[in-house]
């Protein structure tokens, strides 16, 4: 009995472990949580319980049959999983934020071997290289590239904006290889949403926590408040409605989704190349445009080459080593539970 609920109780641990990572990957622009679900060996438990959300959903809650209602929506793993990756958008994605500007290569170096491990463990499995799956791969290929060679648009605060970017910018959860976070920055969003609109969250809790009410008074910081509860919004709109669109083409169109997928994957390599350059916004006059941190708003990258003469290229290659074998041990450690379980 006692082995029972200490296995239980490490299947809740590793589910909010799970949430966590997905919460961090989303942040990271070029990053897919969907591709932690995939090779995690979640991905489709997750998009059939976001499936669960819905008219029946709503009746039961309403009735006020929770338990019902906890049950048909799998409300373990769901709640598990989104806590995890609330909890992340505190703590994991701020270590990630410190990472990213002082040993940014090495972050996007072992971001970019999780990636090929990523691919490798779906393509190993993948048996249907049919003409029309190779064209799907080919296709999801070119859309991953081209979306990263897109030019940014500019800021823009308008409240059913937003709300769309809620639903586009929550992709990244539901479509391995598609990253959430930088179409956010082809919008033009990524700092207002994911950076000066999660601060003002946190401050207003800060500032709750030690009864301090001034907030109310602060045009700005109620305006950001606005703009999280619009795109939280548009986000679990774009949770349920693109979990619907995908719980339906992988019933009856599963090998074709798989084949968009990897194609999908492959192509984010190139968001992810870890030798490249931020380019900036600028104004009409060539001056840097700043966020409310004082910190420039980052534009796109310049990808470069590797020069092979310094000592920080085999550093870089080393983390992307240690990327691949991130994936190879998750992909391990669900071998080892499956058996477990059985």
């Amino acid at each position: 009995m006692m082995q029972q609920s200490t296995r239980t109780f490490t299947d809740k641990l590793f589910l909010v472990i799970k949430g966590l990572a997905m919460g961090a990957a989303n942040k990271v622009p070029g990053v897919s949580g969907g591709v932690v679900a995939f090779v995690a060996g979640f991905y489709e438990e997750f998009i059939y319980s976001l499936q669960k959300i819905n008219f029946k959903a709503f009746k039961l809650f309403i009735n006020f049959r929770f338990k019902s209602f906890w049950r048909y929506i799998n409300g373990r793993f769901l709640g598990l999983l989104i806590l995890g990756m609330l909890i992340s958008y505190f703590s994991v994605s701020k270590i990630l934020d410190y990472l990213i500007i002082h040993y940014e290569l090495y972050v996007w170096a072992a971001f970019f071997g999780m990636i090929i491990g990523s691919i490798y463990y779906i393509v190993k499995d993948f048996n249907d290289w049919s003409r029309r799956n190779i064209c799907l791969i080919v296709i999801g290929i070119i859309a991953g590239v081209s979306i990263s060679l897109l030019e940014p648009a500019r800021e823009n605060d308008n409240l059913w904006f937003v709300f769309f970017c809620g639903i586009v910018g929550v992709s990244g959860m539901t479509l391995p290889g598609l990253s959430g976070s930088f179409i956010l920055i082809l919008f033009g969003n990524y700092v207002l949403l994911l950076v000066d609109s999660v601060n003002a969250l946190y401050d207003t809790i800060t500032d709750i926590a030690q009864w301090d009410f001034s907030f109310l008074e602060n045009s700005k910081r109620i305006r950001l408040l606005k703009v999280l509860v619009v795109f939280s919004l548009g986000s679990l709109t774009g949770l349920v409605t693109l979990s619907h669109f995908l719980g339906y083409v992988l019933k009856r169109y599963k090998n074709a989704t798989f084949a968009a997928i990897i194609g999908f994957i492959a192509g984010s390599l190139g968001v992810v190349w870890p030798w490249k350059n931020k380019i900036f916004k600028v104004d009409t006059l060539g001056n840097p445009l700043i966020d409310t941190e004082g910190n420039p708003i980052l534009d796109n990258y310049d990808r470069y080459l590797p020069d092979v003469m310094i000592t920080e290229t085999y550093v870089g290659v080393f983390f992307i080593l240690v990327g691949i074998g991130i994936v190879l041990w998750l992909e391990w450690y669900g071998k080892q539970t499956l058996k477990t379980s059985k």
